[in-house]
């Protein structure tokens, strides 16, 4: 039977915060691995957020693979516990026999598994189980659960013949070991050649690992910087914002008691000056501008609009208005520290967005540089000539460091270094040492694959690097390689220019936004579903991302594959939106239709080019 993956999700305040203190999702993780031989699992932890729980949910109920779901936390009384609510609205049937199974087994345990609201129910082709966030509790639920996921999983995906096996075993008409094909058998043989990568065996010695296993993992392996966060959490204003008491309107500030009416206006206070104490009686005022500081003896400002201008003296200065409307206490004035209390947090909630980071130390006058993850770029390849230099025959033109040092820009990070190396395994060892000292990340392309030529991996093990994956079941990328050597991290990206720019964005960048501290769920690119244009595009033996365009027709998604989508073709990124997510080729399967939904990851934050 194929491999199975699981999705754990923790969901605590806590736990979020300091995810060494999940305890209960590390436990149901051990659990699945112990009882289920051949799965696979992946994890996250959420704070109690429903539309964040709610986002991650979807995201894997929409991958093919995740086929069993278990939250644990967030399922008691407290207010913030919302997990069931943040469930409910994404499954398909309710499976309410199986949550009485669960709670009639915690019930035996102890009287206060009545306060758990946990569902279990079936989304798509996922079945989704809520557990509550005690460890105890984890043990107990997935005790009530183990014998019966195999053939739940056999009757949600219509296997009729297990499902037929399954019930002859129940009523005693057949042995039990051939009867089920056991969901904890090791008999997975992964289809992708694999070998020594010699003379004999010329096939890579690296086995192709899913796209989502080869996230998973990068993600496990990069530290994530906490100490921004522990700074962003700690910051407190050094001021009140505003100091004093602000005109939120261009009007007149007086004092409520005097009514409206005819008043003398006796100055004028622009933004900048200082507060003025002049006193100040009822039929007087002060015309005032917006942000200017409200005057001592004033307590509300009405605005223009609901004045009239009687008189000016020789000056031509106003000197007499009409106030048209009851003025009130208060009326269109901020507060002092309204906006933010000294000894206030700075931020709220942390933000890595450098606008966000930048503008609110420089509303609380805190000159403060925001720590980023360094980032080497090189690219590999004797045959590379710079932008800027003349035609040499044999050689083409090098497009991926430029490429790759403005995406860097563009999600908010910066290049610290940038090489273009011949095949040279000397050069390369000797660069690449130097580079890694300097920097967190090297994003490399080229020298990743079976020529003889590719240097990248050697040269990589010589360094004393940990290879975790040298190969992804995917197109374009597949050579995509990543490695680790304490708090170094190196991906290798092929060298085909499209290639470098589909593994970027679903592996480099969520690394390196991981490494900043941003939220794992925030980390990939957000995933939207669109309707495909195209008539009919032949699917490939492994998953592809191709890159499209996105209308938006009657206020729907649809996309448009760009053109030819061979890997060297640069111009297939423009007017990409999205990389669509197509599967791979089966014989049920051949081809994407159009008018069919698929994922797809958004490439840029104006994302839609046209409007029908």
């Amino acid at each position: 039977m194929e491999s199975i993956t699981f999705g754990v999700l923790t969901i605590s305040d806590t736990c979020y915060h300091e995810p060494a203190k999940d305890r209960s999702g590390r436990r149901l993780m051990a659990l699945i691995g112990e009882s289920f031989d051949n799965s696979q699992v992946i994890a996250a932890v959420l704070p109690d957020e429903r539309d964040l729980i709610q986002r991650e949910l979807r995201k894997w109920i929409d991958r093919d693979d995740v086929r069993v779901i278990i939250t644990t936390g967030g399922t008691g009384f407290a207010p913030r516990d919302v997990t069931p609510e943040a469930t409910k609205p994404l499954l398909d049937k309710d499976c309410n026999q199986l949550t009485l199974a669960i709670a009639l087994t915690s019930l035996k345990k102890t009287k206060f598994a009545a306060l758990s609201r946990g569902v279990c129910g079936i989304a798509g082709n996922t079945l989704v189980l809520n557990f509550p966030g005690s460890e105890k509790a984890v043990v107990e639920c997935f005790e009530a659960v183990r014998e019966l996921l195999p053939h739940a999983l056999h009757l949600i995906g219509n296997n009729v013949e297990l499902v037929a096996r399954t019930h002859a075993e129940v009523q005693g008409t057949a042995q039990s070991e051939a009867a089920v094909p056991s969901l904890v058998k090791r008999d997975h043989v992964c289809p992708h050649k694999t070998g020594a990568g010699d003379d004999v065996d010329r096939n890579s010695p690296f086995p192709m690992v899913p796209v989502h296993q080869a996230l998973d993992t990068i993600l496990t392996v990069v530290q994530r910087n906490n100490e921004s966060n522990q700074e962003m959490d700690q910051l407190r204003s050094p001021v009140n914002i505003p100091p004093f008491r602000a005109s939120i309107k261009d009007g007149y500030a007086m004092k409520s008691t005097g009514f409206s009416g005819t008043k003398r206006v006796v100055d004028c206070i622009a933004a900048g000056d200082k507060v003025n104490e002049h006193p100040l009686q009822e039929d007087e005022c002060f015309k005032i501008n917006t942000g200017a500081p409200v005057p001592t003896h004033a307590d509300c400002v009405v605005q223009v609009e609901d004045t009239r201008l009687l008189q000016r003296d020789k000056y031509g200065e106003e000197s007499l208005v009409d106030i048209l409307v009851e003025p009130k206490a208060g009326l269109d004035i901020r507060p002092i520290g309204h906006d933010m209390r000294k000894g206030d947090k700075v931020f709220p909630a942390a933000d890595y967005s450098p606008v966000v980071y930048k503008s609110l130390l420089a509303s609380v006058g805190i000159k403060q540089r925001q720590r980023k993850p360094k980032v080497g770029i090189i690219s590999t390849g004797s045959e590379l000539l710079a932008p800027h230099q003349p035609a040499v025959a044999g050689k083409i033109y090098d497009s991926n460091t430029t490429m790759l040092e403005e995406l860097l820009l563009y999600f908010g990070f910066d290049c610290r270094q940038k090489l273009v190396l011949g095949d040279d395994l000397a050069g390369i060892k000797m660069s690449l040492s130097a580079l890694i000292d300097t920097v967190d990340f090297v994003i490399c392309t080229g020298g990743v694959s079976m020529g003889d030529k590719d240097y990248i991996k050697p040269v990589l093990e010589e360094l004393n690097f940990k290879l975790h994956f040298g190969r992804v079941n995917m197109k374009p990328g597949k050579p995509m390689t990543f490695a680790s050597r304490g708090n170094k991290y190196f991906f290798g990206l092929p060298g085909n220019p499209v290639s470098a720019f589909v593994t970027f964005h679903l592996f480099a960048l969520p690394a390196i936004r991981w490494a900043d501290g941003w939220e794992r769920a925030k980390c990939p690119l957000p995933i939207i579903n669109i309707s495909l244009l195209n008539d009919a595009i032949d699917l490939d033996s492994r998953p592809e991302y191709m890159r499209a365009s996105v209308t938006s027709i009657n206020g729907k998604l649809h996309a448009s594959v760009n053109g030819d989508q061979i890997s060297s073709r640069l111009q297939s990124i423009v007017g990409a939106d999205v990389l669509i997510h197509l599967p791979g080729r089966t014989a049920e399967k051949p081809q994407a239709h159009a008018g069919e939904i698929y994922s797809a990851s958004v490439l840029r934050y104006d994302f839609i080019s046209r409007y029908e």
